[in-house]
């Protein structure tokens, strides 16, 4: 029998089958948020559906002790490897006062926790990638062997942010990934008209940076590249566009109706490439994933989630005197 792929990347049985795992869970919250915004439990949500394998296989590819993660608003897939938690979701979701994120002053998806390195996001799109910057910048000064992680989707990157922050990492060489999730809609917007490249890493080149394209709903694919760019970084290579295409399952967000810009037909093709589905087939066919592993892993993500649902929904509301706390200075 020959030697599975993951084997061949150096990655053991045990790690593929956490990369499920944290995929799995990153679904099963999302899908749970959906079921809780129609029952009128919750005002919001942004899926992470669809994009999951992108998510996960860079955030394992990082070293969660030392690397700054500065994630967009899909992101549950890279938050809870990283250090959040299915409860600190849902406590945002539910806008309760231990919500970790803010203490329910943000939108779900402003995802923030300063223990796990998480770095508060704001809503304007794209203002992540400067402050991503920011922070590599600091690293290379003050001489620190880590990297920080910047994450977007294909429409954020024609903002000015973008070009601006690219352009410095560029300039001054810096421990910086920025990986554009190319879910192929900038809301209501296709691909072809937002591009005048074939691909968002073509921009690469003229920040004087190495640019990939990767298959996002391939984890494997993802990781390597990710921690091939982190190596690069750490050697004083300096920084690289990554971008993960998939495909978002959902609507925009649940205020969206995407019925009205694309065919149901599209994305049930898409659905077929969908990363959780394939890579647990990739899991079986390597003989890693049996039948009784699967129904754990389904029994326990399920507990998890119903129990983060369950001590969020009858956690303390935050007191109405602490709205501006935090917003401006006392």
């Amino acid at each position: 029998m020959s030697e599975s792929r993951h084997a061949s990347l150096g990655i053991s049985d045990e790690k593929v089958i956490e990369m499920y795992r944290w995929m799995l869970l990153a679904r099963r919250v999302d899908e749970r948020m959906w079921l809780l915004n129609r029952a009128g439990k919750i005002p919001f949500v942004v899926s992470c559906q669809g994009q999951e394998a992108a998510q996960v296989g860079a955030a394992m590819a990082l070293d969660k002790d030392i690397d700054y993660l500065l994630p967009y608003y899909r992101d549950l897939g890279m938050v809870l490897p990283f250090g959040m938690t299915a409860k600190d979701l849902m406590l945002s979701a539910y806008a309760k006062a231990e919500d970790p994120n803010s203490g329910a002053r943000q939108m779900p998806g402003h995802f923030g926790k300063k223990s796990s390195r998480i770095v508060t996001g704001s809503s304007p799109v794209t203002t992540q990638v400067p402050h991503a910057v920011g922070f590599a910048l600091a690293a290379k000064m003050e001489k620190k062997q880590l990297v920080s992680f910047v994450t977007l989707g294909e429409g954020s990157s024609n903002q000015g942010d973008f070009h601006e922050g690219l352009n410095f990492a560029g300039v001054h060489n810096l421990p910086v990934i920025t990986m554009v999730q190319n879910n192929k809609y900038a809301i209501s917007i296709p691909q072809e008209k937002q591009l005048g490249c074939v691909n968002v890493s073509d921009r690469a080149q003229g920040y004087g940076m190495p640019g990939f394209t990767v298959d996002g709903n391939d984890p494997l694919a993802v990781y390597q590249t990710v921690k091939d760019a982190r190596q690069r970084a750490l050697n004083g290579d300096g920084p690289t566009l990554i971008e993960a295409v998939s495909y978002r399952l959902t609507p925009h967000s649940s205020d969206d109706d995407d019925m009205t810009y694309r065919e149901k037909q599209e994305v049930e093709e898409a659905r077929k490439k969908d990363g959780v589905l394939t890579f647990a087939a990739y899991l079986r066919e390597a003989g890693v994933l049996t039948e009784e592993t699967e129904k754990q892993l389904e029994e326990e993500i399920k507990q998890i989630v119903d129990e983060a649902t369950d001590y969020a929904e009858h956690a303390e509301d935050p007191e109405p005197e602490s709205a501006l706390l935090h917003v401006y200075a006392d």
